[in-house]
């Protein structure tokens, strides 16, 4: 929308679109407190139960980048409302899945709509609210609505299935998908596309898609596969073809569905660099933590959804309102840095966590440090990767951003387990176990150092051109400007 537009209706518009990224993010986590009583009732094989998660992520991650060009062709809100629509009518048919086949289709069918859906949100916010200050608020509310849903997803799926049925995980999205399409529709001003004709890099799509799903279906596929296995190498060989193939396409094509120049603005290269290494280390975090309090000290589902209670609190408290605050006051550069000093932290401590540890000494101090490192570094993040880009290619840069959040997931929960599960070996004791959630901590925290290493070295204050300082103007009014 547009500086002209009421203020009320611009906080709906945010509203809304928070909303819908919180549904989309919610339903990649909130499966997996789920998944033994899933398996009980459809008889999955310990093999093929992965497959509820995958089949949603390789869509959703494949997609998104194809998924923001078509917004910025045909018009963002169209484009979200139809992904909204197809994740909600999938989730319907998630519920009601009889048997295993209906239920991974649909979860696939619902990675499609939410890499849609969500592709574009963030490039509508930047353009929704372009004032620097009300961006950095915005852009914060919309780090909580990532990070939240990512953080709750445990809590919500263990008291949905605890209580109710497993079902429900799913099927709460109807009545959620219905009122934030139709608040959509009423709200979100329609702005035209530049068109198909003439823009629609008709082989640049195929080739990227291609290229990303298969990417994602082989990392995903390397935890069973092994990562020398010749499936496995000829799937990442074949990737990375299809891959390089798109960017000689794209050098050359008049339309490109992906303009190599998104990539000579250094904050946003930068950016997503950065996001795929804390991307890799937090979904270790989810995973392993999870792990930790079921098998080592023996919580159920409710008790390990209310034991992330406190990272999700603490992520809403840094990025709903002090990450915006403090982005504005010392510059993104800082905040960033200091995020990723408490994540590097929380992941050290999480590496040395005890066989028979007490809750509040043992996993509550890790997971606090965590929820603020995280919400504090999001919305910088987020200003930098997609801020600089211009209006004809925010929504590109959004899916490209929350392309490497999915491959960033995907690779680094792939590599922190296979890693965990060569430590542990072949016992089950839940003391060798924890060898192996120690060292997929412990890499974590390498994770984060080496993002910390890159935001120092290509971050540096007075390197870029305009937006490259946070301070003041000469009103003596303080700014936040996107890049560093």
């Amino acid at each position: 929308m547009g500086a002209t537009t009421p203020r009320t209706s611009r906080r709906l518009s945010l509203a809304v679109l928070c909303a819908a990224q919180l549904m989309i993010i919610l339903d990649q986590n909130i499966v997996n407190v789920a998944l033994p009583a899933i398996q009980a009732d459809l008889g999955f094989s310990a093999a093929d139960l992965v497959w509820i998660v995958n089949a949603y992520v390789v869509p959703f991650g494949g997609l998104l980048l194809l998924a923001g060009r078509l917004g910025d062709l045909l018009g963002r809100k169209r484009v979200f409302v139809a992904g909204l629509a197809l994740f909600t009518a999938a989730s319907l048919l998630c519920g009601l899945a009889p048997g295993q086949g209906t239920l991974i289709a649909a979860r696939f069918v619902q990675g499609v709509g939410g890499a849609i859906a969500s592709a574009g949100i963030l490039g509508m916010i930047v353009t929704m609210f372009p004032e620097p200050r009300e961006q950095a608020r915005a852009i914060g509310a919309f780090s909580f609505a990532s990070a939240g849903g990512g953080a709750i997803g445990p809590l919500v799926g263990g008291v949905l299935t605890d209580m109710v049925d497993w079902s429900w995980i799913f099927l709460i999205n109807i009545p959620l998908g219905a009122v934030v399409v139709a608040v959509a529709l009423r709200t979100l001003r329609h702005e035209p596309g530049a068109g198909l004709r003439g823009h629609a890099d008709v082989a640049g799509a195929v080739l990227v898609t291609a290229g990303l799903m298969l990417a994602v279906y082989t990392i995903v596929g390397a935890e069973t596969e092994g990562w020398v296995a010749a499936r496995t190498l000829g799937g990442a060989a074949a990737a990375l073809a299809l891959l390089v193939a798109f960017v000689v396409r794209e050098s050359r094509a008049a339309g490109p569905l992906l303009p190599l120049r998104v990539f000579a603005i250094r904050s946003v290269s930068a950016a997503n660099t950065i996001q795929l290494l804390l991307i890799a280390a937090m979904f270790g975090f989810l995973y392993f933590g999870t792990l930790y309090l079921q098998k080592v000290l023996g919580y159920d589902a409710l008790a390990t959804g209310l034991a992330f209670l406190p990272a999700a609190l603490s992520i809403a408290v840094v990025s709903l309102g002090l990450a915006a605050r403090l982005i504005t006051r010392f510059g993104a550069r800082p905040v960033l840095l200091g995020g990723l000093a408490l994540l590097a932290a929380g992941f050290a401590l999480f590496a040395r966590i005890p066989l028979d540890g007490a809750y509040a000494t043992a996993f509550l101090p890790s997971a606090l440090l965590l929820g603020l490192g995280f919400g504090a570094v999001m919305p910088a993040l987020m200003l930098l990767g997609v801020a600089d880009a211009g209006p004809e290619d925010s929504g590109v840069a959004s899916g490209l951003f929350n392309t490497t959040q999915q491959i960033g997931g995907a690779v680094g929960l792939a590599v922190l387990n296979t890693l965990a599960t060569a430590r542990a070996g072949t016992s089950t004791a839940p003391s060798a176990l924890l060898e192996g959630y120690r060292l997929a901590f412990a890499t974590a925290a390498g994770f984060v150092v080496a993002a910390a290493l890159v935001a120092w070295a290509l971050l540096r204050p007075g390197r870029d051109g305009a937006g490259a300082r946070a301070g003041t103007e000469d009103t003596g009014t303080p700014v936040v400007h996107a890049g560093l």
